[in-house]
């Protein structure tokens, strides 16, 4: 019957090559974007023209100064502005890599000209390193519980360790509540 009409079905094959690949709609043309185009600055010396002049600006270092001042360290600011440069075409990727430190330190200035604390965010915090009480505490029961029993005077000395330990854990009053 199909014949008689002059109808042909295409094979299920060649109507999967002829289709549009998945996502296609949702993509530019080459070029079609800043990253994709030649970057305006190609060297770290020609970066920091693009970049010292937005550091002059009061507006800027306002800004600048409120987001040191709420703890963020000055390697993650330097990155965002490096990545958001990139992609906008303003220096390459490596560039943007090499310009971090120079950034970073500019930064800093800025901020110790104008009496402003930061956090360079590289070196490790103390507190970073600390184990919690509670953590120790329940080592401490654990290590009682393996302990034979014939080494009574040991184990008087870590049950007081571990009574002091739970005095001083602090009490969590919530969900989002947080040790200080």
């Amino acid at each position: 019957m199909k014949q008689e009409w002059g109808l042909r079905m295409a094979s299920p094959r060649k109507q999967l090559v002829d289709g549009p690949v998945a996502g296609m709609g949702l993509t530019h043309e080459l070029g079609g974007r800043p990253w994709q185009k030649p970057s305006q600055y190609n060297t770290v010396e020609e970066a920091l023209q693009y970049y010292v002049p937005r550091f002059s600006n009061p507006k800027v270092t306002e800004d600048l100064f409120d987001v040191m001042e709420l703890g963020i360290p000055l390697t993650v600011i330097a990155d965002t502005m490096q990545s958001g440069a990139t992609m906008e075409g303003v220096h390459t990727v490596d560039v943007g890599l090499l310009v971090i430190p120079v950034l970073i330190e500019m930064m800093a200035y800025i901020a110790d000209e104008a009496g402003v604390e930061y956090d360079l965010g590289l070196e490790q915090r103390i507190d970073d390193d600390k184990i919690s009480d509670t953590k120790i505490a329940l080592a401490l029961k654990k290590l009682k519980e393996k302990m034979p029993e014939d080494t009574e005077r040991t184990e008087d000395k870590e049950v007081e360790t571990t009574e002091e330990v739970e005095e001083e854990t602090p009490e969590l009053g919530g969900l989002m509540a947080r040790r200080t």
